[in-house]
């Protein structure tokens, strides 16, 4: 890899730390390339990335960033996770490192805070973005159909004490 290479890595890793809601490393030694592919394909699912990098070339990058912390989990074979929603590739990295013995989480970094592998487990238990927008909505919701059902209630009482008077007359 020549030097335009590499800072052309610097450049595009740096984005990723900028830009990411949530950025996870986790050592992935022993790991095939199947599982690699399997990891690959759910977090894209999910909307995240992976990335492997070199762990060098990574601390340059990280360099006055926000998520600077991470750097000291990169030692070894190293792989990033990462995603524009704050929990998804915490959340997609936490089940795979329980389905995958060979892919264990050391720590990550959401926005300034530096999360410790219980940090990372912490933010995968999280509600996503919109679980949470669709909580809000619901609890916005529920006066106006409690004022609706309130309002509608007295007819359907009326309604139901005619009816069984209805049916004293008759028989």
């Amino acid at each position: 890899m020549d030097r335009a290479q590499k800072e052309q890595v610097v450049e595009e890793l740096g984005q990723i730390f900028e830009s990411s809601g949530v950025v996870v490393v986790a050592h992935y030694e022993g790991m095939t390339v199947a599982h690699m592919q399997d990891l690959r394909s759910r977090m894209r699912e999910a909307g995240g990335s992976v990335r492997v990098a070199k762990n060098k070339l990574a601390k340059i990058a990280l360099e006055g960033k926000p998520c600077a912390s991470i750097a000291d989990y990169l030692t070894g074979m190293t792989v990033i996770t990462y995603s524009e929603d704050p929990t998804a590739a915490a959340r997609i990295a936490d089940k795979y490192a329980k389905d995958n013995d060979r892919f264990v989480i050391l720590g990550g970094a959401m926005g300034d805070s530096a999360l410790d592998p219980a940090g990372v487990k912490a933010v995968a238990s999280m509600p996503s973005r919109e679980e949470l927008i669709a909580q809000i909505v619901s609890c916005l919701g529920a006066p106006a159909s409690n004022i609706a059902g309130a309002i509608g209630a007295p007819a359907s009482n009326i309604a139901s004490i005619l009816t069984t008077l209805e049916e004293r007359e008759a028989a």
